[in-house]
């Protein structure tokens, strides 16, 4: 009996010391899933749904053989392919090593692999490629639960982040698309007629400002921003086309005549912002330049200069902000402007007419070191200005009741809206809120105070006054060039047109997500 016993006891010995040994084998393996705030785009191969980060501490390892993950109904209706990537010690994606591509059909997925991870940092990443007629007014949500190794242990996966559900949208324009290098700038307007049209620079061999070899071009969109019409290119300035360059763009739909009309900067030569002089002539000085449409933006016609009978002659250099103009309420058409003065110095101000495009007037800026601005008719007759400012951290903003013959800054000025020197969109709109209908300021920018991410759009309900923090909506927060322009679609629902990096992206968003 002493004898069983003490074989008992050994065994218990035995099996403790390697149950031991089994828990300390798995101690201090962490396994972390990240992601983004990052809209999942149509046209894009290669979308970021999440990363996982598997540390394996020294003296363990993990020979992973399968990953089980979940996927919403809406995902698999609009996910043409999902992809996983094994990019082992590098923390940042790349393409190089793809371990395989499935096609969704049930919302519980399984990735099937043969890894074998050894003490470190380990990275896998899961994308997605969206089905061409994908709805982009759904959601896609993706979560990866457990990994299996090849003893069928099963590890949980410790969820970060805040971006699992991802909203659809559309890359309008990508780097490579026509052969051109870089899209910049996006502008955009809402006809009568629903068409949203774009505007932005085609930048055919770099992605550098003027001057150099760019055109503006435009695509259109019929069915709210849900496809897009192949580009069409609207200013050409001709040869030689190296160095005589168009870009800048601004559009504006005129309710009265249902004209639509772009503005832009012309260099002629080195006559940007660092060639061009005082003058009026293109062969001295930068021109600004219009095209209209008489047809939702099928057909455009030549583009005429204006900078004779608006620039002071004294000023460097005189054309518009980039983005959108309006319509005020007694018809005047405006865009917002920027002159460069004799010693240089950049001020915002606005460029008007007020007999539909055949005239054009414009008056000093309100503020020294502001350059890009955008633009909204508060109430009757009166303008506000919200200026991208040299200074940094904030915008500068001004209103004026008399065409910008006198401006006063606004008591939101440079203290209220976070900038890091970018351009930004600004537009009052009149949306449903709660069932009720209302006029709401809306502003997109990077919504940050010394780098460009974190693009957001914010919302007014006071024309202004204030920006409660609850009424805003971060959109896509990644770093990139970051301009961005807003257009009202429906009742319920704004545009968002914006850069990536050499690309530009659109996404539709309900009024209800930003205002809550």
């Amino acid at each position: 009996m002493k004898l069983i016993k003490n074989k008992i006891q050994f065994g218990l010995l035995v099996l403790l010391t390697l149950c031991t040994l089994h828990a300390f084998s798995q101690k201090g393996i962490e396994i972390n899933s990240t992601t983004q705030v990052i809209p999942v785009l149509k046209g894009i191969e290669s979308n970021q749904l999440l990363r996982l980060r598997i540390y394996v501490p020294a003296g363990a390892e993990i020979p992973l053989k399968k990953i089980t993950a979940k996927l919403n109904p809406d995902g698999i209706k609009a996910i043409e392919k999902l992809e996983l990537y094994f990019t082992d010690v590098e923390p940042l994606f790349n393409e190089k090593n793809k371990l395989l591509s499935l096609n969704p059909s049930a919302v519980n997925i399984s990735f099937d692999v043969n890894l074998n991870l050894k003490p470190g940092v380990h990275y896998l990443w899961f994308t997605a490629k969206l089905k061409a007629d994908a709805d982009i007014d759904s959601k896609i949500e993706f979560h990866v639960n457990q990994l299996e190794d090849a003893q069928a242990k099963v590890y949980r996966v410790a969820e970060e982040g805040a971006g699992y559900v991802k909203r659809l949208g559309v890359a309008v324009k990508k780097a490579g698309d026509d052969g051109v290098n870089t899209f910049r700038i996006p502008g955009m307007a809402t006809t009568d007629k629903g068409t949203l049209i774009t505007v932005y620079d085609i930048r055919y061999k770099n992605s550098g400002d003027l001057p150099g070899n760019i055109d503006v071009g435009t695509s259109r969109s019929t069915d709210g921003g849900r496809t897009w019409q192949a580009t069409k290119v609207i200013m050409d300035m001709g040869e030689p086309n190296e160095n005589n360059g168009v870009g800048d763009p601004a559009v504006l739909f005129d309710p009265i005549t249902k004209k639509i009309w772009v503005a832009a900067l012309w260099s002629k030569g080195n006559r940007s912002i660092a060639g061009s002089k005082p003058g009026l002539s293109e062969d001295v000085t930068g021109q600004l330049v219009l095209v209209s449409s008489d047809d939702d933006g099928l057909t455009w016609s030549a583009p005429k200069s204006i900078t004779a009978g608006t620039k002071d002659p004294a000023w460097n250099l005189f054309f518009n902000g980039p983005g959108s103009g309006i319509a005020m309420a007694d018809g005047k058409l405006v865009f917002a402007a920027q002159y460069w003065d004799e010693h240089a110095m950049p001020y915002s101000t606005l460029v008007y007419s007020a007999d539909h495009g055949k005239t054009w007037k414009t008056e000093d800026g309100p503020k020294a070191n502001t350059t890009e601005s955008q633009l909204i008719e508060t109430t009757p007759g009166v303008l506000m200005l919200n200026m991208r400012d040299n200074r940094g951290s904030f915008r500068s903003v001004a209103t004026t009741n008399d065409m910008g013959k006198t401006w006063l800054e606004h008591p939101t000025s440079y203290r209220t809206l976070a900038d890091p020197v970018c351009m930004a969109s600004f537009i009052k709109a009149s949306v449903n809120v709660k069932g009720k209908q209302k006029e709401v300021v809306f502003f997109g920018n990077d919504n940050a105070q010394t780098a460009r991410y974190n693009l957001t759009i914010k919302a007014s309900l006071d024309l202004c006054e204030s920006w409660d923090a609850k009424n805003q909506l971060l959109i896509d927060e990644r770093k990139f060039y970051g301009y961005s322009s807003l257009t009202k679609i429906d009742d319920k629902t704004i545009g968002f047109f914006y850069e990536g990096v050499r690309d530009l992206y659109f996404v539709r968003i309900p009024v209800s997500e930003i205002i809550r």
